[in-house]
C-alpha cells in the first residue's frame, strides 16, 4: 500500500492518454486551441501498460483514462482490452466528452468499465455551441442515453461558468428525476491555457448550493464516500443524485488519494502543481521497474499538504494557466 508524508493513502492515478482534444471548451482551452506535443512525445501504449502495471504492484487499485479527449487516439479500445487485464487493477473508469463514444459503450459494458464521467455543461443546444464551439450536442446525448441503457454507472460533470450555464443548474437537477445518474457541478479552475477568467470566484461551491437549496428545499445531504471530491445530495424521490466539487476551492485535499500522469508521462501529486519527475524519460533512459518505484516513492514522500501548498510550490513561480486538456481533466 502507497501512504504519502501526510499519511494519506494513494490507491487511484489519473493517466491522460492525449492532449487533444476535438471540442474548444471556454473553460479548458482559448477558442484557437492549443500546441499539442509531437505524437512521440506522448506515451506509448507500451509504456502506459509497463507503467500502470507497475503502479498496481505497488498498490494502485482505481484508474481513470481521461485526455485530452481519450477516444481521439487511434486504438484507444485495443489499450482498454489491454490494460483490462493487468493484476491488481481493481477499477478502470474513463472521462469522455462523449462525441465519439455513443457505439463503443456496448463493449465498454463488456470490459468491465467501472464508471464513466461525461463531460457536459448545458443540456440547451444553443448553450453548448457557446461553450464547446463545436456543434456535437446530439452526440454527447446519444452517449448519455447509450450509457443509461447499458447500466454504465454515469456521472455528469457540469463546470459552472458565470455568465455562461447559470441556466442550466436546475435542469440538470432535474435530469436526475428521471435518470439514475449522478450530476457533478464543479467550480471553474483557472486551467484554460489563458489563466483566471474572473477576478473573483462568485460561483464557489457554497453559491452553487444555495442556488440548488432555492430551487430545491427538500435537497438533502447523503453520506460522502472516502476520498470523495464531491459533497452529495439528493432530492427525495429522484433517481439520481447531485455533487459539488470544490475544485478551485480545494476543500477535499485532506483525503485526496490520487496521482496524476500527463499525456507526456509528467506525475503531478497534486492537481496544481507543476510536474514532479518524468516517468516517460525514465523509462526511455532505460531505467528499471526497481528505479522508476523508488522514483514514485521519493516523489510521494515529498507531497504538498494541500492544493494551495503546491500551487505556491509551483517552479519558479510560473501562476497556474496550462490548459486542462495538457494535464488531464
Amino acid at each position: 500500500m502507497l501512504y504519502d508524508n501526510h499519511q494519506r493513502l494513494i490507491n487511484y492515478v489519473r493517466l491522460a492518454v492525449t492532449d487533444r482534444c476535438n471540442l474548444r471548451c471556454f473553460y479548458c482551452m482559448p477558442e484557437e486551441g492549443i500546441d499539442y506535443v509531437p505524437k512521440q512525445e506522448l506515451l506509448s501504449y507500451e509504456e502506459m501498460l509497463r507503467l500502470v502495471r507497475l503502479l498496481a504492484s505497488m498498490g494502485i487499485e482505481k484508474l481513470r483514462i481521461t485526455g485530452g479527449e481519450p477516444f481521439v487516439r487511434r486504438d484507444m479500445m485495443d489499450f482498454l482490452r489491454n490494460i483490462s487485464q493487468t493484476p491488481g487493477l481493481r477499477q478502470i473508469h474513463i472521462t469522455t466528452n462523449g462525441t465519439t463514444t455513443a457505439s463503443l459503450v456496448p463493449e465498454l459494458k463488456v470490459l468491465g468499465i467501472r464508471s464513466i464521467n461525461l463531460s457536459l455543461d448545458t443540456l440547451d443546444e444553443k448553450r453548448f455551441w457557446e461553450i464547446t464551439r463545436r456543434n456535437e450536442f446530439k452526440a454527447v446525448m446519444d452517449t448519455f442515453h447509450a450509457l443509461v441503457e447499458h447500466g454504465i454507472d454515469t456521472k455528469i460533470n457540469a463546470v459552472v461558468m458565470e455568465g455562461k450555464n447559470i441556466d442550466d443548474l436546475v435542469p440538470m437537477v432535474e435530469l436526475t428525476e428521471r435518470y439514475p445518474v449522478s450530476v457533478r457541478f464543479i467550480e471553474e479552475m483557472p486551467f484554460n491555457g489563458e489563466g483566471s477568467h474572473y477576478q473573483v470566484l462568485n460561483w464557489h461551491h457554497r453559491a452553487i448550493l444555495e442556488h440548488l437549496q432555492a430551487h430545491f428545499p427538500s435537497l438533502e445531504k447523503l453520506p460522502d464516500p472516502p476520498n470523495s471530491t464531491a459533497y452529495h445530495y439528493r432530492v427525495p424521490g429522484f433517481k439520481g443524485n447531485i455533487g459539488i466539487i470544490a475544485a478551485y476551492t480545494r476543500t477535499f485535499c485532506g483525503s485526496c488519494n490520487r496521482i496524476r500522469i500527463t499525456p507526456q508521462g509528467m506525475l503531478k501529486t497534486c492537481l496544481y502543481d507543476s510536474g514532479v519527475f518524468n516517468v516517460r524519460d525514465l523509462m526511455r533512459a532505460e531505467a528499471s521497474d526497481a528505479q522508476i518505484r523508488d522514483t514514485f516513492l521519493e516523489a510521494l514522500g515529498n507531497r504538498a499538504k494541500d492544493g494551495w501548498e503546491a500551487e505556491k510550490n509551483r517552479n519558479f513561480g510560473i501562476p497556474v494557466g496550462e490548459s486542462m486538456s495538457t494535464i488531464g481533466g
